[in-house]
This record gives C-alpha cells, structure tokens and sequence, in this order.
C-alpha cells in the first residue's frame, strides 16, 4: 500500500507518518520509485502500537523508541518485552533523600510486603518507589492503612494482574510469539504464518491497551464503590 492509504487505514496522518519515519520509528517501506515507496501489514500493526502508546499510554518519542527496540530485540523475552513497556509507560517518580524516616520506613514496608507475597518484582521497580512514596505521604497524615489492609489490596491485585496477563493468550498474534519463545517453527507456521515482528508488535499493542485502560477502570469502580459504601454506611 503507499502512504496515503496506509494513512487512511491506521487512522495517522500522513505528515506524522513521515515525523515516525524521520525519528526511526516506523521502518522505511520499499522503495518502488524516487518518489514513491510501498508499506505493509507490519508497517501498519507498528502505527497501530505507536497510536496507542501515544494516544492512549501518553509516552513521549524517546520511551517509546525504547519499548520499540524490546518489541524488535527477538533475543528478548516476551516478559522483558512487556516490563519493558510497563516502565516506560510510567509514572517515575523520584526517590527523596536519604534521611527522610517516613520514606525509609514505607521502603522496608513495601519490601517487607513484595516478599511475603513471593513476587517476582525488580529491585528498580518505579512501582516499588510509586508505593513507598504513597504511603510515606499516608503516614505523614496519619492515615496510612494498616498491614492487613494494604495486603489485601496487594493480594486483590495479583489475582487481577494474573487474569490481566492470562487474557494477553486471546491477544492476535500471542500463539505466534509464544512459539517463536519457544523455538517451535512448526507452530509458528500453522497460525498463519506470520512475520515474528509482528506476533511481538501485536502482544505488546494488547498489553500497551490493557494495562493503561484495566487501571482507568479499576480508578472508576473503586470511586463507585466507595460512594455505595458511604451512602450505605452514612447515608
């Protein structure tokens, strides 16, 4: 397809189809003539993941060129593929200075909890920081929630991450990517037989999708939730 079309179908303009092009974002399409180029279904499904990264995940150029180099990294695992789209999509937020006691107590809390649960989360974490800085801030105002309550929205939230990650199996492409994990070509070539680029591009388009909106949702139903419980208990 050229450009205009490919535009058309992706829903990008044209004139930021060429700033992707420009920043390496978007691999060239081959070249038919001095004027004109062709692009296909992998140049498509890569504007669709931009797209979302941009419009939905609201990641700047820079992360996004580094979740890109993961998705085409195949030496890279599918899970060093998504923690790297989780990271990039933030937040990052900065530890204090060392010294502050409400922060070095909510660290050891939030280290002391990711170990009694048996997660496997990196030490550099920006969620670990995004935590500890949370209920320091909690603590300062003397409404940080007990131990039993923070676990039970930790154990909440695994049973909702694992369904979150379980669902990206449904995603198009995962059988495909899954395969090329393992090392099976047979398996790659009775799904389709599609390009290894673009089994990885769909995977981290579904998760990009996912993990922005699930938590928008949680967001909603929490607060709806909490305003039945009031009218309930106060009301």
């Amino acid at each position: 397809m050229l450009m205009a079309e490919l535009g058309r179908r992706s829903g990008v303009p044209v004139a930021t189809i060429k700033y992707y092009l420009r920043e390496g974002l978007l691999p060239p399409g081959v070249t038919t003539s001095a004027t004109r180029a062709e692009y296909g279904q992998a140049h498509l499904r890569r504007l669709r993941l931009i797209r979302a990264l941009v419009e939905i995940g609201e990641v700047p150029v820079a992360a996004i060129r580094k979740i890109l180099a993961v998705v085409d990294d195949e030496s890279a695992s599918v899970h060093q593929m998504l923690g790297a789209v989780q990271y990039q999509l933030g937040p990052h937020p900065a530890a204090p200075p060392d010294g502050d006691p409400d922060w070095q107590a909510a660290s050891r809390q939030v280290d002391d909890l990711v170990a009694s649960l048996g997660w496997l989360v990196a030490p550099d974490a920006p969620a670990r920081t995004l935590l500890a800085l949370t209920l320091a801030a909690l603590a300062r105002t003397g409404t940080a929630p007990p131990g039993a309550g923070l676990r039970a929205y930790a154990e909440a939230m695994a049973g909702l991450a694992a369904s979150e990650v379980a669902n990206l199996d449904s995603a198009p492409g995962h059988a495909q990517a899954a395969a090329l994990q393992a090392g099976d070509p047979a398996e790659v070539l009775q799904s389709e037989n599609p390009a290894a680029g673009d089994s990885r591009v769909a995977l981290a388009e579904s998760a990009v999708v996912g993990m922005v909106l699930h938590e928008r949702i949680i967001v909603a139903l929490h607060r709806l939730a909490q305003e039945d419980a009031s009218a309930r208990y106060f009301g």
